[in-house]
């Protein structure tokens, strides 16, 4: 005698939360190729723009990655920011479900966190937000691959949330093509165009006549081509000095913008050529290496120097820093922790406040096509 199985039992299985089970909108992730290209600022800046138009907008950052820490917690800046400049009434741990710390990579390396359960805690943060909103920005994680160790990719991301995918990029020399052709494979079909940011004159017009072209005839829409701004491509030596708590050895050329930074740790003759080819650039040496100082002072693209180690350079280097109009700065630190400083505060630039997100919103109405990238 056999026993019959009863009808219509469905095997059990454990399944991902798919964005169907969520609020019936399509948000719009920003990625970027690589770290320090705007993407916060062109992320709150469409956030805002779609607000003007009557929308209720949301913010997410799924993964995140620029901590600081806040009374006993680690949280990322951008997620702050955002609630603050949006008037969000949201919860931290939604805005900013997966915290991608240097000890989250080192557990998640271990198999101490779980890929699914990590993005079922970005589906479910998702879905709270998405309740409260009619649009959701979300920010990407600064590099397309970030994310990898626990199937978190801003790929990953996007089909989870089936969301759309605009990508930050940015455009120096013609073989950058290379990159957004890969960036928008990566990224498969539910990439939908890139925007070029901080783009140098030099390159622009390159750019627009010919780049923007042969992207387009491979079916890589360009929405935007956004000119170069020194406000928020770096910061000021004044800020920058005043960030790192530095004293102020010559002060000619303060305004001056800093873009990037470069440490002379070599011989004399490799730092000149080194500095030659650096543009815009903070030169971080200890304050009792003068033969990478006079180097520094004759490429005419260093902005400033950063001395480290409380040491005094001598007289003649700071009378060839004042002829020259080049500012020389000192730190008590040693290079390695200024060094560590600087990148923060370089890479961050200015593009943590309300007044880079509003010349952001002018850039991209000037520059942009926001009628396809928002649906206005």
């Amino acid at each position: 005698m056999t026993q019959d199985t009863p009808p219509d039992t469905p095997e059990q299985t454990t399944t991902e939360p798919s964005a169907t089970d969520a609020p019936e909108i399509q948000p719009l992730l920003v990625a970027s190729l690589e770290e320090s290209l705007g993407k916060t600022a062109i992320t709150l800046a469409l956030a805002r723009l779609a607000r003007e138009h009557g929308d209720r907008v949301g913010y997410m950052k799924p993964k995140g990655t620029r901590l600081q820490s806040t009374v006993g917690k680690t949280l990322d800046e951008d997620p702050m920011l955002a609630r603050d400049l949006l008037d969000l009434d949201a919860e931290m741990h939604d805005l900013e479900p997966v915290v991608y710390s240097p000890t989250f990579v080192e557990q998640a390396i271990r198999g101490r966190e779980n890929a699914t359960e990590l993005r079922e805690r970005v589906h479910e943060a998702y879905t709270t937000l998405a309740a409260d909103c009619d649009r959701l920005f979300l920010e990407g994680g600064g590099r397309l691959e970030l994310g990898g160790i626990v199937d978190l990719t801003d790929a990953d991301v996007a089909a989870l949330l089936d969301a759309r995918v605009v990508l930050v990029a940015p455009y120096e020399v013609p073989g950058d093509v290379d990159d957004v052709l890969a960036g928008a494979d990566a990224l498969g079909e539910r990439f939908e165009g890139v925007i070029f940011n901080n783009v140098s004159d030099g390159a622009y017009d390159t750019l627009e006549t010919d780049v923007v072209g042969f992207l387009e005839s491979n079916g890589v829409p360009v929405f935007g081509v956004l000119p170069r701004e020194r406000s928020l491509a770096g910061v000021t030596v004044a800020e920058l000095a005043d960030e790192l708590g530095a004293t102020v050895l010559v002060d000619d050329g303060l305004d001056a913008y800093v873009e990037r930074f470069s440490v002379g740790a070599m011989g004399a003759n490799s730092a000149l050529r080194h500095f030659r080819r650096t543009k815009n650039a903070a030169v971080i040496t200890g304050g009792d290496r003068a033969e990478i100082h006079r180097a520094a002072l004759e490429a005419p693209s260093v902005r400033c120097l950063v001395l480290t180690g409380g040491h005094r350079p001598s007289g003649p280097i700071l009378g060839q820093a004042a002829e020259r109009g080049v500012p020389i700065v000192q730190v008590q630190t040693d290079t390695v922790t200024t060094v560590e400083r600087a990148e923060d505060v370089i890479r961050s630039g200015r593009t943590r406040d309300e007044q880079t997100v509003d010349r952001m919103e002018a850039l991209l109405t000037d520059h942009a096509h926001l009628e396809t990238i928002l649906g206005l």
